[in-house]
């Protein structure tokens, strides 16, 4: 199906559907459901206020919501986009200790990284080199924590783990589309009956952004732009582009990666550390469930939209209603929430057995808390497995050579 960009315009009448229109409500609110309350682990572990969370999710929110109008609306396409999930989990042990005008600034040059690699058609030439297994064992590495921590937080809340764990597992092979939404339900009821929450301090004002400040030096540019660069490519434009072509779509992606790193660049200062195109969820928007003509899919992004504005303009009430819950079940949640991501990223980093020792190395290296010279294991992870693929394997091929 070619990509015919038109004038923007909202979805004419003919083209409403309440499938497509509850397909990009699921699809966006799915992502509030698990992968934000990594943010939270961020907060944490960086000791960032509400004031920035609040902000950091009205930017990650607007920016969605205005991605997934622009291309839906104008390519006629079901072009869902999101926030960097992947990502935020990369910052969970990169933020700590860096000043926070360079985080800023991180973020504003790994959007114009983004954008350079759109505008330039550069973006089709780096995914056919970037070796996958490689980019695959960056993202393992930097999910494999997540997962560990849902089970060490158990130690805290033992009944209400081993339920959400027993019942993702279950939901995972019965109801995989909604796993993680039913799964943050469960724990919710067992948190209903077993502890006592309150939400009598929740926030129901309009929220406002804050902007700050950039500074950009090199050891951000290396420790967390880049990383969060290669992240968004190898675990969300190619999955999203690959699953927009599956279901008989043309995406243009050079506009798409362009677009992303533009909108990145300008809500970076609220705390939005980037928006790009969505992977999995984006599943439920393209194929037949959404609407039997693929023409009129684009219905399901378009409402997305809104979806992401009112959540955006409500994120301090969101802040408030995640605070309120137990930390432990906030670990619980982002661990059980990137499971399937983790599975994936370590099937595809071990699939080549000729890439399999440079992706191991690059895995273990990120995994690690090992910091040299200032830059991140993910850094380091990413040079030593690229140095093994580049230079190492070659030279003793040669050597070994009969």
């Amino acid at each position: 199906m070619p990509n015919q960009p038109t004038f923007i315009s909202f979805p004419p009448l003919k083209d409403w559907s309440l499938s497509a229109a509850v397909a990009g409500i699921l699809a966006s609110t799915m992502g509030y459901a698990g992968p934000l309350v990594i943010l939270f682990q961020v907060a944490e572990s960086a000791n960032l206020s509400s004031e920035v969370l609040t902000s950091w999710i009205w930017g990650m929110s607007i920016a969605s919501g205005l991605l997934c109008g622009w291309f839906s609306m104008r390519y006629r396409m079901p072009l869902l986009f999101a926030w960097n999930a992947p990502g935020s989990a990369l910052l969970v042990t990169l933020v700590p200790g860096m000043p926070w005008s360079d985080v800023i600034g991180a973020y504003i040059m790994s959007g114009g990284i983004l954008l350079l690699l759109g505008v330039t058609g550069a973006f089709e030439r780096l995914v056919n080199r970037l070796p996958l297994a490689l980019a695959a064992a960056l993202l393992a590495g930097i999910l494999v924590n997540f997962s560990l921590d849902l089970f060490s937080k158990m130690t805290q809340a033992p009944l209400l783990g081993l339920v959400m764990f027993a019942g993702y597992i279950l939901l995972r092979h019965l109801l995989p589309r909604y796993a993680i939404m039913l799964t943050v339900a469960i724990g919710v009821g067992v948190l209903t009956l077993n502890y006592d929450l309150s939400f009598q301090q929740v926030d129901w004002q309009i929220s406002t952004p804050h902007w700050y400040m950039p500074s950009f030096s090199l050891t951000a540019l290396f420790s967390i732009s880049i990383p969060l660069m290669l992240v968004a490519v190898s675990g969300q434009f190619i999955t999203g582009i690959a699953i927009l072509r599956q279901d008989k779509y043309s995406p243009p992606s050079n506009q798409i990666v362009a677009g992303s790193g533009l909108m990145s660049i300008l809500f970076a200062p609220t705390a939005c550390h980037g928006v790009n195109l969505s992977a999995i969820t984006a599943a439920i928007c393209t194929g037949p469930d959404a609407n039997p003509d693929p023409k009129k899919r684009y219905f399901g992004p378009a409402v997305a939209m809104l979806w992401y504005i009112m959540f955006g303009l409500f994120s301090a009430a969101l802040v408030s209603v995640i605070q309120a819950f137990p930390a432990a079940f906030i670990a619980m949640v982002a661990g059980i929430a990137l499971l399937g991501a983790l599975e994936g990223s370590l099937s595809t980093a071990l699939s080549q057995p000729a890439d399999r020792e440079a992706a191991l190395c690059t895995f273990l290296i990120t995994a690690s808390d090992l910091s040299l010279l200032g830059l991140s294991s993910a850094f380091w992870g990413l040079v030593i497995g690229g140095t093994i693929i580049v230079a190492l394997i070659p030279v003793l091929c040669l050597v070994t050579a009969p």
